[in-house]
């Protein structure tokens, strides 16, 4: 855990590493329902979501959930303008915990939902556990990898979770096209 949080991050990522297109948006060959399932299951159990612009998701308990939307549009911490569920939250001016309080979490589990750049800063912070899932048909040439590192040749995922500590389970099958491996943090 760091602090009182515990930090997980969820991806789905193609056969060549890619979350998304090249415009920064997932396509719906990424949208496979074992891993949705998978997905739903773990944010109901979250107590805040955290993710980027072009990030998202939609499910019927989404609006439900406390969530910070990363930006460097504000200096710190501001209100979402539709969303009394959701802040905007530049880490540049606060820190996770007075962004977390801001939307009146102090403890629990916070999901990583995307882009790379949020994935890149909780990579930074630590995480304890990394689900990544491989849509196992799926090839998004000139996409953009999980990790801002990635856009490095040579930077694959996996190289990057495990240089930050993290070491690969066993995958388990989620569907027919799809896997799912945790990578967990050592001790």
């Amino acid at each position: 855990m760091r602090g009182p949080f515990r930090i997980e991050g969820f991806a789905i990522a193609c056969l060549d590493g890619a979350i998304a297109d090249a415009t920064g948006l997932m396509p719906h060959a990424l949208k496979l329902e074992a891993d949705q399932r998978f997905f739903e299951k773990a944010l109901d159990g979250a107590a805040v979501v955290v993710h980027g612009r072009m990030s998202h998701e939609g499910q019927p308990n989404s609006p439900k959930r406390r969530r910070l939307l990363l930006t460097r549009a504000i200096k710190a911490l501001a209100r979402h303008s539709n969303d009394a569920n959701t802040r905007l939250w530049n880490p540049g001016g606060a820190s996770l915990e007075e962004a977390c309080a801001a939307v009146g979490c102090r403890a629990g589990r916070v999901a990583v939902l995307g882009g790379p750049e949020a994935y890149g800063h909780f990579l930074e912070i630590g995480y304890d556990s990394f689900y990544l899932s491989r849509a196992e048909k799926v090839r998004l040439p000139g996409g953009l990898p999980i990790f801002p590192r990635g856009r490095r040749a040579g930077w694959r995922h996996e190289k990057v979770l495990a240089g930050a500590g993290l070491k690969a389970g066993e995958p388990r099958r989620l569907g027919k096209d799809v896997s799912l491996v945790e990578w967990r943090r050592e001790g």
